[in-house]
């Protein structure tokens, strides 16, 4: 006999989709964030290290390979080295000399590095509330704790 109040295997179905379709979903979105924050700091990183070599070998033109995508390279001439173009967000680009763009390389990479380390703070939080999760239907279901060599990470 059913009566309005929810079984524990109810329950127990209730809170592992919480986990699958909730949790783990935004866990996923947040490292998913984090990832695409280091590969911007990469770029600029490569950026930044193109630039110093433009600087050490002090030539006024360039000649180099562009990738104009699917790995498809033609050979570009630079006649002016003396400034750049940078991407700064939101399909704009700026017009920078080599020294104000290391500066604006050197800010843009320590605040997406602040914005990774809160990422990864966030998905700490996320993981933290799975286990929490996952340790409340233990308790639910009755289930004795695994001994600590047993355990493994959810993710």
């Amino acid at each position: 006999m059913t009566s309005g109040k929810p079984t524990i295997d109810d329950k127990v179905l209730q809170y592992e989709s919480f986990i699958s379709d909730v949790l783990k979903r935004d866990l996923q979105k947040v490292l998913e964030q984090r990832d695409g924050a280091y590969e911007k700091i990469a770029q600029y990183l490569q950026l930044k290290n193109t630039i110093k070599s433009i600087q050490e070998t002090d030539s006024k033109e360039l000649k180099t390979d562009v990738d104009l995508g699917c790995n498809f390279y033609v050979q570009a001439h630079v006649p002016d080295t003396s400034k750049i173009f940078v991407a700064v967000g939101y399909g704009f680009f700026v017009e920078f000399t080599l020294s104000e763009a290391l500066t604006f390389i050197e800010k843009k990479t320590s605040q997406l590095t602040e914005y990774t380390e809160v990422l990864t703070k966030d998905a700490a939080k996320i993981k933290a509330n799975i286990r929490m999760v996952l340790e409340g239907l233990r308790e639910l279901q009755g289930l004795k704790d695994l001994p600590e060599t047993r355990r493994r990470e959810v993710f």
